[in-house]
C-alpha cells in the first residue's frame, strides 16, 4: 500500500472517520531505550497526512522515539462489533514548540467540550514546552468485523 493510498483511506473511509472523531486515545507502541516494548495511550489528531501528538520533551517516549522512530499504533472501540485502525509508521519530533495548538486540539475529544475551557486555561497557565510528534504512516489496516476482518483479505497484512 502506498502512502497516497493510506492517506486516501485515512481521509475518506467512514470507519476511520468514526474512529478519528471518537473520544478514545491512540495507543502507541515503541521500543524503549532499554530495548523492551512499551505501549502508551496518547491524545492525538490526524492532520490529513499523519498522526500528531505532543508530550514533554524529556518524557521516556520522546527519548525512545528519538533513538528509534519506528512505531505502531491502534485506535479501537470497545463496543461490538469493534472498529479497529492499526497503523505502523515513522515518528519525527519537533522540539521547542512551546504549547502546540495540536496538543490542545488533540485533547479536546478526550477532555470533552464541557470541561475544555477550564482544562485549556490550566494547561496554558503552566506555560509548557512540548515536543510535537508526527507519525507518518507506512502501513494501515482497518477492521470492522462486517466487511473487513483480521488476517488476510480486504487489505494487505504483514507479519
Amino acid at each position: 500500500m502506498t502512502y497516497e493510498e493510506i492517506v486516501e483511506i485515512m481521509n475518506n473511509d467512514p470507519v476511520v472517520q468514526k474512529l478519528l472523531r471518537a473520544p478514545i486515545p491512540a495507543r502507541i507502541a515503541y521500543v524503549a531505550r532499554d530495548g523492551s516494548p512499551r505501549v502508551v495511550p496518547v491524545s492525538y489528531l490526524w492532520n490529513g497526512a499523519g498522526f500528531v501528538f505532543a508530550s514533554p520533551p524529556d518524557w521516556p517516549k520522546i527519548t525512545a522515539l528519538s533513538a528509534n522512530p519506528r512505531v505502531a499504533l491502534t485506535v479501537d472501540t470497545t463496543d461490538f462489533p469493534p472498529y479497529i485502525l492499526l497503523a505502523r509508521g515513522v515518528a519525527t519530533i519537533a522540539f521547542d514548540t512551546g504549547l502546540p495548538d495540536e496538543y490542545i486540539e488533540a485533547s479536546r475529544r478526550i477532555v470533552g467540550e464541557d470541561r475544555m475551557a477550564e482544562w485549556e486555561a490550566g494547561v496554558r497557565a503552566e506555560d509548557r514546552n512540548m515536543a510535537l510528534v508526527t507519525i507518518t504512516p507506512t502501513w494501515i489496516k482497518v477492521i470492522d468485523f462486517e466487511t473487513r476482518f483480521p488476517g488476510p483479505g480486504g487489505q494487505p497484512t504483514e507479519s
